[in-house]
């Protein structure tokens, strides 16, 4: 497999005909723009079955930090998706493998707290309170989400008291209404 038979596959599989093989394999940046659309066009498809194929292809890529980029995508549309964590992780584990085959260990441990990161968002979402420790296990990004999104006064109390940051307390705070107004 080469990188240009994988461009072609991947583009040809997804029904996009604008962009030149022979550009996109000598220009990582159109490479990267394409696999963003090939990313979005699986994204959206109601069928899973190609998807560990697919990113297996794309991380082929010599430009890891472009691969990553589009697999970091899919596992966001993908997670925004799922009906619940187990779903997300039954088909996120999947992925595993191809994400294991990643040169650089940065992306690999940065693909695997992304899907860790959803999972505890889709699990706060269907209605779990995570314990201190598991919120201490995710990321300030995730917290971010979290306290961003959640309507559960118990997780915005957790947050709020909680978070890893001055920010995110302060968003848990502030929507959960814990916040004393200030003094005029």
């Amino acid at each position: 497999m080469t990188l240009h038979s994988d461009v072609a596959e991947l583009l040809a599989g997804a029904g996009i005909g604008d962009v030149d093989v022979d550009d996109a394999v000598a220009d990582e940046h159109v490479r990267s723009s394409a696999y963003q659309r090939v990313v979005l066009v699986a994204a959206s498809s109601r069928s899973r079955h190609r998807d560990r194929a697919m990113v297996a292809m794309i991380l082929r890529d010599p430009s890891e930090l472009g691969s990553k980029t589009a697999v970091v995508a899919l596992l966001d549309m993908i997670a925004a998706k799922a009906t619940g964590p187990a779903e997300f992780r039954q088909w996120s584990a999947g992925l595993l493998p191809e994400i294991g085959r990643l040169r650089t260990e940065e992306y690999r441990e940065f693909l695997h707290r992304r899907i860790q990161d959803w999972v505890f968002h889709l699990s706060v979402k269907d209605g779990h309170v995570p314990a201190p420790a598991e919120l201490a296990n995710v990321t300030d990004w995730m917290q971010r989400v979290v306290a961003e999104e959640s309507t559960s006064p118990d997780v915005l109390d957790l947050l709020a008291g909680s978070g890893s940051s001055k920010k995110i307390r302060n968003i848990a705070k502030n929507r959960a209404g814990t916040r004393k107004p200030r003094a005029k």
